[in-house]
């Protein structure tokens, strides 16, 4: 894997995607805070203009594809939500560590493959600087119904 050339939001331009605004926060939070040289973001809906495309729990309404792709959505919302504090992505030195919720119907354990949309994304946009540690989680429900939340940390260059 290399580092995209050019600028983050040229890469992105490249792959066809366009960095949302700031998905607003569901309850008494910020959607990411800035602590020395690292930036955290709450948790990452795979909201697309305000709204959820799909709705319910992986294995079950939702399939593991359908809920990979609802990473990628996440891990560009959480992109965004860096930007908002960081000012520029082409600040990012590297992500540092990606946690991912899978919403799980009670026999389904295919929560690392779902989790792969945010850390494929991010590794398309950011190459080298977007390998990261990881978690992948099965919950019994997320906000809203949703079948996935991203958070994200990173560190920023000096």
């Amino acid at each position: 894997m290399s580092d995209a050339g050019g600028s983050v939001e040229s890469r992105l331009a490249e792959l066809g995607l366009t960095l949302p605004e700031v998905v607003a926060p569901l309850a008494s939070y910020v959607p990411a805070v800035l602590s020395g040289s690292y930036v955290y973001t709450a948790g990452q809906l795979p909201m697309v203009d305000g709204a959820l495309p799909v709705t319910g729990k992986v294995g079950a309404e939702v399939t593991p594809e359908e809920a990979g792709e609802l990473a990628r959505i996440c891990a560009l919302n959480a992109l965004a939500a860096v930007k908002s504090v960081a000012g520029d992505l082409d600040r990012i030195a590297r992500v540092v560590k990606v946690v991912g919720f899978v919403a799980s119907a009670p026999d389904f354990t295919g929560q690392p493959g779902v989790v792969n949309g945010a850390s494929e994304l991010l590794g398309e946009v950011l190459g080298d600087k977007g390998v990261h540690a990881r978690s992948a989680v099965g919950v019994a429900v997320l906000p809203v119904d949703a079948p996935v939340e991203i958070e994200i940390q990173v560190e920023l260059a000096h």
